[in-house]
């Protein structure tokens, strides 16, 4: 028998290879993917004790909490999202307009329902991407207090001061890109979670009882006899597992085995050992003052466990971790944006690329305005961690309720699971997002208004975009004729005739554009070739460049054109139009083609349509958008605009 050797080899190398790359990309998510959760010990174990402590407490109540957080890691990170949800993806992409794209292409009959939870979702998204950074970067730079001989040389206006320049400084350099800096997130993070896990476990043997806190029968036992407390406990043990959302909003660009092994194998025992090495400190801390006969107070657990040599090394490093998860937010709220431009959430607005080579990396001026006003009004209004905290949880639980709802319709739809089935998995997992949001709501005068007020604002411009967009295309329609009807009509007079190829953009397919309309009723020409070109977005991340261009021709006149993209890539009908007729008698000559585009100029009414405040607020979103020349990529010098006046 003969061994081919060279294949052996060559076999192996390709596993070695694709052992290589899954291992950089747990790296990577590491950085990305787990950046939010993985600094939540800083804060969320001391806050959720907080609202227990406020009468005093017992040992049984820090085993309550430290259970409460366990089990909320294994329950809702673990089960609902890394066994469950992660499923859910949409040809590999996830979050929440990633299911909502995939629900809506199973449930026809649902599509107002379902783009409603996606248009919440979105908006509660918002108010946690600017909470996020304030509460990470502010509860990291607040250790400082707790180095040794630090405690009253650091004020509060210092640490606000330290925080708001971190968070100007992460805003400034987007505009740049993150590509090079982001090669470092993995390994920091990497270090990030050996290092907390290693300072959990080092206190975990001072109390090896803490360990009984594994058992869930603890928390039940908490929940048991602390009535209305317990459900604000409930509302801060939600602190721990905020940042959940990103383990499926980031699986396209990692993968599922990847973010499911870094969760499994590093990031979750890291976490719980530190949360139970906080616990077996307070737990030390509780006894120890009972022995002196002193009161026990609440502390940053967190960074006291590290001994005083270590806390410096230990502060820098929380606040790389922070800002890091600070950066995932950002950029994913630039995702998001995107995603929802093109779904018709909202408005074009100006998308920058800052990188040559990475699709993903984007930069969108308005949305990093809005997030750093947002960052800096929160942590000057709040002013510490602890006071932000209480409105940290509702807009992520209420985007884990929407997240849920949508994961029922893909499921029971597309999945085709039976009906018992499905509400045998989905019900469970809905009570417990409605029992931790209801808990968080308890909160909202606490400072919980913050991202709902957020919220309520972009909820507010997507139903006015929406409903606006939908109302402008029932008036274009009312006024247009079908393209097949003026082609009969031209053809049996036809108006002068011009060299080149005019390429006229439309939102509706079978009528033709006003642009053309305006042309031939002011210019009174037509060229050679001319293509009604309609650009649309489907429900898949991405289109193959083979099937992104569908033709068909009418005449000889003209040519009906659509070009499909999926809501995770930016259009380029430029470079997409020359892929697609790089041959035949349709070669797209760039230097003999001139697009035309209609712009109508708005006017509100009082007596129909919309209430005159929302024509007010739609008008101003319609001409604030990004202009469709910079939008579509199409040279300025290429481009012919045309328009009139439209009552809405």
């Amino acid at each position: 028998m003969r061994i081919d050797v060279a294949s052996a080899d060559e076999a192996s190398g390709d596993s070695r290879q694709r052992r290589n790359d899954k291992a950089a990309l747990m790296l990577g998510a590491l950085g990305v993917v787990f950046g939010d959760i993985g600094t939540s010990p800083i804060y969320a174990f001391r806050e959720a004790l907080a609202q227990a402590a406020n009468d005093g407490i017992v040992a049984g109540e820090i085993l309550g909490v430290l259970s409460l957080a366990l089990w909320a890691l294994i329950l809702v990170v673990t089960c609902k999202y890394v066994l469950f949800l992660m499923r859910a993806d949409n040809n590999g992409e996830g979050g929440v307009l990633a299911l909502m794209a995939l629900a809506q292409r199973s449930t026809r009959k649902r599509r107002v329902v379902v783009l409603a939870l996606g248009a919440i979702g979105a908006a509660l998204f918002y108010g946690d991407g600017a909470i996020t950074p304030a509460l990470s970067v502010l509860s990291a730079v607040e250790g400082l207090k707790t180095i040794p001989g630090m405690e009253h040389a650091i004020s509060r206006g210092m640490i606000i001061l330290i925080t708001c320049s971190i968070l100007i400084a992460l805003f400034l350099i987007q505009s740049r890109g993150t590509a090079i800096v982001g090669r470092l997130f993995g390994p920091v993070c990497l270090i990030w979670f050996v290092t907390i896990g290693a300072v959990g476990l080092l206190h975990i043997a001072d109390e090896p009882g803490i360990l009984l806190a594994l058992s869930p029968h603890n928390g039940v036992l908490f929940m048991a006899n602390h009535g209305t407390t317990g459900l604000f406990v409930i509302g801060a043990v939600f602190l721990t597992v905020t940042g959940a959302e990103a383990l499926t909003a980031d699986m396209g660009h990692f993968g599922v085995q990847p973010i499911r092994t870094g969760w499994l194998f590093i990031v979750f025992p890291a976490l719980a050992l530190n949360y139970l090495g906080q616990g077996a400190f307070a737990l030390n801390a509780l006894e120890e003052a009972a022995r002196r006969g002193t009161e026990f107070t609440n502390q940053d657990w967190f960074f006291l466990m590290a001994p005083g040599a270590a806390r410096i090394p230990l502060v820098l490093l929380a606040t790389c971790a922070t800002v890091i998860a600070s950066q995932a937010v950002i950029t994913g709220a630039y995702s998001l944006t995107r995603q929802a431009i093109q779904l018709g959430l909202l408005p074009r607005l100006k998308i920058s690329q800052t990188s040559a080579t990475d699709a993903g990396q984007i930069y969108l001026p308005a949305i990093n305005n809005f997030l750093l006003a947002g960052v800096l009004i929160l942590v000057l209004g709040f002013g510490s961690s602890s006071a932000m905290a209480a409105a940290y949880g509702i807009s992520v639980s209420g985007t884990m309720v929407v997240t849920t709802c949508l994961g029922f319709l893909v499921v029971r739809r597309t999945w085709g699971w039976s009906l018992p089935l499905t509400l045998g998995v989905i019900i469970p997992l809905l009570l417990l997002d409605i029992f931790f949001f209801g808990a968080n709501i308890l909160r909202v005068y606490e400072g919980g208004w913050a991202p709902l007020i957020i919220a309520l604002g972009v909820a507010t411009l997507i139903a006015t975009w929406v409903r606006g967009r939908k109302l402008l295309l029932s008036i274009d329609q009312s006024q247009s004729i079908e393209l097949d009807e003026l082609a009969r009509m031209l053809r049996a007079r036809p108006p002068e005739r011009v060299p080149g190829m005019a390429i006229f953009l439309s939102s509706d397919m079978e009528a033709a554009p006003s642009a053309l309309l305006h042309n031939l009723k002011h210019n009174k020409i037509l060229h050679e070739r001319n293509l009604a070109l309609t650009i649309n977005t489907v429900d898949s991340p991405t289109v193959s460049p083979a099937k992104r261009l569908d033709m068909t021709n009418i005449d000889e006149n003209f040519t009906r054109a659509v070009l499909s993209y999926g809501f995770m890539e930016s259009p380029d009908i430029p470079r997409d139009l020359a892929f697609a007729l790089r041959q035949g008698d349709n070669k797209l000559e760039p230097m003999q083609t001139s697009y035309f585009i209609g712009r109508s100029t708005l006017r509100p009414s009082k007596h129909s349509g919309m209430p005159f405040w929302q024509d007010l607020l739609f008008i101003f979103l319609y001409r604030n958008a990004s202009d469709p020349t910079d939008f579509f990529r199409i040279p300025a010098n290429r481009v012919v605009e045309l328009g009139s006046q439209t009552t809405i």
